[in-house]
């Protein structure tokens, strides 16, 4: 919980659970974001960003290095190799 791989992949999480919330509103509303209540909206998003920072300080402590229980991998990706 305590290195830097563990706080990216944390917020990429939490980004994502975000705008899955923020979805959520807007498609309660039948996906009309012109009449879409704009400070529900980024209320439900920030309660789900923060939710989600919780359970994946929650679930360092059983699953591993990684914010998830399924002890995910968190090690940036090796980098491309170019051919030729």
């Amino acid at each position: 919980m305590f290195r830097k791989a563990f706080w990216q992949a944390a917020l990429e999480r939490a980004g994502k659970t975000a705008a899955q919330s923020a979805l959520l509103v807007i498609g309660a509303d039948q996906i009309n974001a012109l009449h879409a209540n704009w400070a529900d909206v980024g209320g439900f998003a920030l309660g789900g960003f923060v939710l989600s920072l919780l359970t994946s300080v929650a679930s360092s402590r059983v699953g591993g290095v990684g914010p998830s229980l399924a002890n995910e991998v968190t090690s940036p990706p090796a980098p491309l190799v170019k051919e030729g």
